[in-house]
């Protein structure tokens, strides 16, 4: 058997390239300075609907940084959920000179969008991918900048965009990026099978285990997140949130509360709601890597479109999805976007809509979300509903591109 992994032919118009006039490639950087510049607007204001949106990196990011800066993880902290590799992301802010903490953290999360942005544009054929990032990243507001999301996206688009030169490039990135919130390693499932995959998992590997080694030995307790992550509840903005939101209507008991660094769900059935979950997570792994048995045809877009139906899968399942998923989301939609032979564009337009009802849930109608009012449940409904659309939608085109 063999792996038809040409790209698909293209006509004369399509393959002809023009260069952009001046104007033309001005745009795009001067659309990400205007929108970029309203971001930050937004978050030195902060009192956009249930406010606080700073407070996360204000408050708690900095006090992580206390901790970690003396070689331990806050391993007695219960919001503290994330791999070992999220210590380095959260002490850089603490490597510039004469600002706050703060102030250091968000000019790192710009520096980042920036070279996002850059890449994008540089590394992809196509100019969909790089203006999809920068006019999709605003519909979230000023949420982005107040999260470290921006910087764990980076790596995924980097390793993804590296696949066409070197597999073990993008098995390096895919490995940090999931040291800092594992789902990066998804951006491997669509690697081409044979010498590919073996160069960009055995990269992977070995670059993981050495980092691990490495913060193993500069910090005490690496590994106490796993203990606070299998804690976790149903948060209200996921599927089953939205479920047991609506039931409530009906006289289901369950209240809200804040546990965890997240409002979740407390009462009758919830841990039920919660394993059903975990469940529909490892069937869509199972579904996945039937995929990846089953496909034949591997175009350029395939890592990149295979990339973005699994975090999209992955995302749906959780019982967690928090209104900065929607960054990873738009990140590599917005790679999909570089290459003419992808199969998702429906799905970055479903993406770029979710973001949109996202930031309405947060911050803007988060006090009806939380009080689970009819309004909070259809704005809610709406972002889920174009997710679990947009996994349909996904898998069916990765399905078809790849079976024929």
């Amino acid at each position: 058997m063999t792996l038809d992994i040409k790209p698909r032919p293209t006509s004369p118009i399509v393959a002809t390239w023009v260069r952009p006039g001046p104007l033309a490639r001005a745009a795009l950087p001067a659309t990400w300075l205007l929108t970029r510049a309203g971001m930050v607007l937004l978050l030195m204001w902060d009192g956009l609907g249930a406010g606080g949106v700073a407070r996360e990196a204000h408050g708690l990011y900095a006090r992580w940084y206390g901790v970690l800066s003396h070689g331990t993880f806050p391993s007695g902290d219960p919001l503290w959920q994330y791999p070992p590799g999220a210590g380095p992301v959260l002490l850089a802010p603490g490597l510039i000179p004469g600002l706050t903490y703060f102030q250091a953290f968000v000019t790192l999360t710009l520096a980042t969008d920036a070279l996002v942005t850059y890449v994008l544009a540089r590394g992809g054929r196509e100019a969909r991918g790089a203006w999809l990032w920068v006019a999709g990243l605003p519909l979230l507001l000023h949420l982005p900048l107040a999260r470290y999301d921006v910087q764990v996206t980076a790596f995924a688009v980097l390793a993804l965009l590296a696949f066409a030169n070197s597999p073990r490039t993008a098995g390096v990135f895919a490995a940090l990026g999931a040291l800092v919130k594992v789902w990066p390693a998804l951006a491997l499932i669509g690697a081409p099978r044979g010498r590919a995959t073996r160069e960009a998992w055995g990269a992977a590997l070995a670059s993981a285990a050495a980092l691990l080694a490495l913060l193993a030995v500069a910090f005490d307790a690496p590994f106490a997140f796993l203990r606070e992550q299998g804690a976790r509840g149903v948060q209200i903005e996921s599927l089953g949130g939205t479920g047991l939101m609506i039931a409530r209507h009906f006289g289901w008991p369950g209240q809200v509360r804040y546990r965890y660094g997240a409002f979740e769900f407390v009462g009758p059935h919830v841990e039920l709601v919660a394993a059903v979950s975990l469940g529909l997570t490892v069937a869509a792994f199972g579904v996945l890597l039937w995929w990846r048995a089953r496909a034949r045809v591997w175009s350029e877009a395939t890592p990149y479109d295979a990339a973005l139906c699994a975090v999209l899968m992955f995302t749906v399942t959780s019982r967690v999805i928090s209104p900065q998923y929607l960054v990873w989301l738009l990140g590599l939609a917005a790679v999909c976007l570089t290459s003419r032979y992808t199969t998702q564009r429906p799905v970055a337009w479903l993406v770029l809509a979710a973001a949109a009802l996202s930031a309405l849930a947060y911050p803007v109608l988060y006090a009806e979300v939380m009080a689970g009012t009819w309004t909070g449940c259809a704005v809610m409904g709406a972002r889920n509903a174009l997710l679990l659309g947009g996994v349909l939608v996904s898998f069916r085109s990765l399905w078809k591109a790849t079976k024929k």
